[in-house]
């Protein structure tokens, strides 16, 4: 009779035992923390050119923090960095002309950051709100987000994370070329970000 009370509370431990822990593995896994991998994450931009073409560019060297909350993404944030010495449109001439101090002026400010300040559900997206650094000019940028991705492990090991996330900002709004005629080069700036994050 004793080995089968004792039998019985110690299968009760150890099922209580079990059971916490996985409920303390589930909770902690709702909220986690990701680097952006400044390898594997790239700003695109698009512009309208003369009203009749697309001038695309890209910025590389994208770093930053990633805080997710899948059950509550309210509480979740994004801090970012990113090179702008690193413009690049395939046009040396062009390049050198936006690097110039009539746009991102990178002698003086050779990166910009995104910091956000809300991340909420809209129709079953996410969209991040947050204040946008560029050439020393401080504005809010709402970005519509795809995903992140569920997490799988990486070819290093760790795991990895996607998304995407579009917006747009104004040319006008960073003072941009601010004596160009938006005829000439449009004012509004198509921006998606890719990156993948490492835990």
């Amino acid at each position: 009779m004793n080995r089968r009370i004792f039998t019985a509370a110690l299968s009760a431990l150890l099922l209580t035992g079990i059971t916490g822990v996985s409920a303390f593995a589930q909770s902690s896994a709702q909220s986690s923390t990701w680097t952006i991998d400044k390898n594997h994450a790239e700003t695109n931009f698009q512009i309208r050119h003369m009203g009749v073409s697309n001038v695309r560019g890209s910025i590389s060297g994208v770093t930053g923090t990633i805080l997710w909350d899948e059950r509550d993404p309210s509480k979740s944030s994004v801090e970012a960095t990113i090179d702008t010495t690193t413009v690049n449109t395939n046009n040396s001439v062009r390049d050198t002309d936006l690097k110039s101090d009539k746009y991102f002026n990178v002698a003086k400010y050779p990166t910009m950051t995104f910091k956000s300040t809300s991340v909420s559900r809209v129709n079953g997206k996410l969209q991040v709100v947050g204040d946008l650094t560029l050439a020393g000019v401080t504005k809010s940028v709402t970005l519509d987000v795809d995903g992140p991705t569920a997490p799988q492990k990486g070819m290093g090991g760790k795991m990895v994370i996607g998304l995407s996330a579009t917006g747009t900002v104004k040319r006008s709004d960073f003072n941009f070329a601010p004596k160009m005629p938006s005829m000439a080069l449009g004012d509004e700036l198509q921006i998606t970000i890719d990156v993948e994050a490492n835990q």
